[in-house]
C-alpha cells in the first residue's frame, strides 16, 4: 500500500490492538484514522526515513586506543 493510503479504526478497537497497528503502519506505510463516536480524532502515520548518512565504516583505527599515549612516563621528574 502507498504512504497515502489510510483507512479508519474506532478507539476502542485501536486500544484494544494498538500494538499490532502501529506495527502495521510501520511495515506497510498506511496510515490509520482514530475515530471517536464515528469522528476522526487522530492519525497515525508511519515515520520518515532519518535524514543524512550513516557513520558506519567511516571511522579507522591506527594503533592502540586504550594504552598509555608515551612509553616512557618519566614520572620522577
Amino acid at each position: 500500500m502507498s504512504m497515502s493510503t489510510h483507512r479508519a479504526v474506532s478507539a476502542s478497537v485501536f486500544k484494544s490492538r494498538c500494538l499490532k497497528m502501529l506495527d502495521r503502519v510501520a511495515h506497510t506505510g498506511e496510515s490509520l484514522i482514530v475515530t471517536k463516536r464515528g469522528r476522526p480524532v487522530a492519525r497515525i502515520v508511519p515515520m520518515a526515513p532519518a535524514g543524512g548518512s550513516s557513520l558506519k565504516h567511516s571511522v579507522s583505527v591506527h594503533g592502540d586506543i586504550v594504552g598509555p599515549l608515551l612509553d616512557d612516563w618519566e614520572l620522577g621528574r
